[in-house]
Order: C-alpha cells, then structure tokens, then sequence
C-alpha cells in the first residue's frame, strides 16, 4: 500500500463527511460518506456512531472491497458492506453518499420513485430516481447490509449508474454517488432538492406532468457527456 495515497484518501473521506452536516443534509450521527482508491482497491470511510463534529482524518476507517478493517483503531460504518458492494457493482463510480436526509427518506419510506418534474432535477439525473423493491425478510434477518447493496444493484439492471447517480432504499432512504467524494455530496444535495420540489409539486397538484422527453434531453446533456455547454469547460469562439 501507498501511505502517502491513503493518507490523502483519508483526507478526502473527512470533507466529504464534514460537508453532509454543512449542508443540512445529515442530523445527529446518520449518514456516511467513502471515497476508493481504485488502484490499491481501498475504502475510506467515516467511523461508526461518531459525532461529526469530533471525527479528524485519523479517525477514518480504511478498508477492503470486502468491508475488511485495514488501518483504523474505531469500527467503520454500519453500512460499509454497501458502500462495498456498489464499488464492487459500479466500477466508474469513485465515492458514496448515504443519508436520511428529510424528503429524500420520505419518498423512500413511501416506496415511491422521486420522478423528474423540472429541469433542476434534469440536470443532475436522467429520468427519476429510482426506489429499489422491499427486501425481504431472509433478506433483513440474513446478511442485511449485503443484501441492501443488492437490491440496489437489482434496480439497475435496466438503468444506467452513471446517468442516474442516485437511489432510494425502500423504507431506509437515499444513497448517492460520483466520482469523488465532492461531487457524491452535491448528487445527494441535490436528491434532496429535488425531493423537496417534488414534495412541493404534488402539494399543488397530486399528478404533476412529467417533465418532456426534449426537456429532458436538453438539460442533462448540455451538463454531462462529450457534448456538455454548461461550464467553463469549452472556450467560446
């Protein structure tokens, strides 16, 4: 292993923690973040049950793709086993966000999709946000954390992770992911809005259209792909 690498890897692991709380996104202890080195196959992430105004990068756990422990005295989070399975699942994927942030968990709790109703939630997913299907009961009292990163890669056999970078767990709440641990917090800030929007949309008008195909289009790709606009990315001529 690389120390220097982890080092910065655990680095990167706390401000993508430390951001949760600062956007609001987060309350008390729930919600994680990771980010992996693809090339020494190692995972940071946030300690169990610890307060995030009290966790330094020394605090960050380093593990395997398999949830083992490799450096860190505390236990890592709970969820780490899913963290482990998405980058198992999704290659391109480089970190992962999970929260119960307030809207987001309630369209998760309501086994409902979040669907795309405006061009603020067009340009971050193409399409709605998915909710995965209930788990089952061998499933909750078997290996629960393996098999939530399961069911979550079950829902996207049809769907592209890297055009919908966002999921709801059925009855548990959101889980986001980018390609490094800055761009995983502003996906699952953005789950967030859009849940809130959403929530706003159905309160004026129970069945709100769903946004155009062109709309769609329009805004998700002038954000992503190789012919992206929107940015300081390519020079005016």
């Amino acid at each position: 292993m690389d120390p220097p690498m982890l080092e910065k890897l655990k680095e990167e692991s706390l401000a993508a923690n430390l951001l949760l709380p600062k956007y609001g996104i987060v309350t008390l202890n729930f919600g994680n973040a990771s980010v992996i080195d693809r090339t020494q196959g190692i995972v940071a992430i946030k300690p169990s049950g610890v307060a995030y105004d009290s966790i330094r990068a020394k605090d960050i756990v380093l593990v395997d793709l398999d949830g083992n422990r490799v450096e860190g005295s505390l236990n890592p989070s709970s969820d780490t086993i899913t963290h482990c399975c998405l980058y198992r699942n999704f290659p391109e994927i480089g970190a992962v966000v999970h929260t119960h942030s307030i809207h987001a968990t309630g369209f998760a709790q309501s086994g409902r999709t979040i669907p795309c109703l405006g061009t603020t939630h067009a340009d971050y997913f193409f399409g709605e946000i998915p909710v995965t299907r209930p788990m089952t009961v061998v499933e909750i009292n078997g290996q629960y954390e393996l098999e939530t990163g399961k069911v979550i890669v079950e829902r996207f056999k049809e769907l592209r992770y890297q055009d919908v970078p966002a999921v709801l767990v059925h009855g548990h709440g959101p889980f986001a992911w980018g390609p490094t641990g800055e761009k995983a917090v502003e996906t699952a800030v953005a789950v967030e809005l859009v849940a809130q929007m959403a929530c706003c949309a159905i309160a004026v008008s129970p069945q709100p259209p769903v946004m155009s195909r062109a709309l769609l289009e329009k805004h998700f790709f002038r954000k992503h792909g190789g012919n992206a606009s929107y940015g300081q990315g390519k020079k005016i001529t």
